[in-house]
């Protein structure tokens, strides 16, 4: 490991005694450093570097010459550190200095720990799918950024009428779902706003595609799972002239008149899962699953 960026919400400083243990071990290590310009901006207004690093700003300023890409925050720090990385095979790890923490699976006590393993390549790689999205007309709000690790959503706006999402897969209709919205999810995705409207959760080298409704009116509509190679297309009619189009973190106002096309993206975010780390460890921390005491002899 020769050259690393840094990615960081770039608001608030909320541990800040984490990034110098960083900073130490690497700058032992004679690793360069990257940080993102706006929390670099963040960390020098706080006198938290003891020294000047160089920055990026844009995707254009990485390339696969990185060997790691760290973030310092939650899983929400992670989705927005994919516009960054994209598509140049940068492994990427997340140090939780959030909440529940998923994707960012490094916790502050073991830092030490990840970069020892890290540095005597004790770790995988995971690839995580991601979706792509296309509208007709197209929306200049995701003509670059037109991807998604967790999911996909389309949900009503300014109202408390149902929508109705049209739903056709690979040209075939499905169904019209009356909801508040649908997810369309990879499974990264299942366990977030997916899973709290009742989607399940899905390993995540499962080669599928989750489609969740929000609330739906017709009863019978449930959670469906289906192959990552399946073309999606929406078509939503609602009182409202517009509806919400969301992209994990990112959202925008669309004209009902859009219809949306989604697909599995031609990429990969490479994750990496460290020796002492597993999806079921994970599983079992994070959603509290053999907490009934007739599981503590196992």
């Amino acid at each position: 490991m020769k050259k690393v960026a840094i990615y960081g919400q770039s608001y608030t400083i909320s541990a800040e005694k984490e990034i110098k243990l960083l900073l130490t071990i690497l700058n032992q290590h004679n690793i360069v450093v990257f940080f993102e310009k706006d929390f670099y901006d963040l960390l020098t207004k706080e006198h938290t570097l003891d020294k000047k690093y160089p920055t990026y700003t844009h995707f254009n300023d990485l390339s696969d010459s990185f060997d790691l890409f760290f973030t310092i925050g939650g899983d929400g720090t992670i989705l927005r550190a994919i516009t960054y990385i994209r598509n140049l095979n940068i492994p990427i790890l997340g140090i939780n200095t959030g909440r529940l923490g998923f994707l960012a699976t490094v916790q502050k006590n073991q830092i030490d720990q990840a970069i020892k393993l890290i540095l005597n390549e004790e770790y995988t790689i995971h690839e995580r799918t991601l979706l792509e999205i296309q509208t007709n007309p197209k929306n200049e709000e995701f003509t670059e950024l037109n991807f998604a690790l967790n999911e996909i959503t389309v949900a009503r706006k300014n109202t408390t009428s149902m929508i109705g999402i049209k739903t056709f897969l690979n040209g075939e209709y499905l169904t019209n779902y009356w909801a508040d919205g649908l997810i369309i999810a990879t499974p990264t995705g299942s366990t977030g706003y997916s899973l709290s409207c009742q989607g399940p959760v899905v390993l995540p080298n499962s080669k599928s595609i989750i489609i969740t409704p929000i609330a739906p009116h017709n009863l019978n509509a449930r959670p469906m799972l289906i192959s990552d190679e399946t073309s999606i297309e929406l078509e939503v009619s609602a009182r409202e002239k517009d509806f919400l189009l969301t992209l994990d973190s990112r959202i925008t106002t669309v004209n009902q008149d859009t219809k949306i096309l989604i697909k599995r993206a031609p990429f990969t975010i490479k994750s990496v899962i460290l020796k002492n780390q597993s999806y079921l460890k994970t599983l079992r921390s994070k959603l509290l699953w053999g907490e009934d005491t007739r599981n503590k002899a196992l």
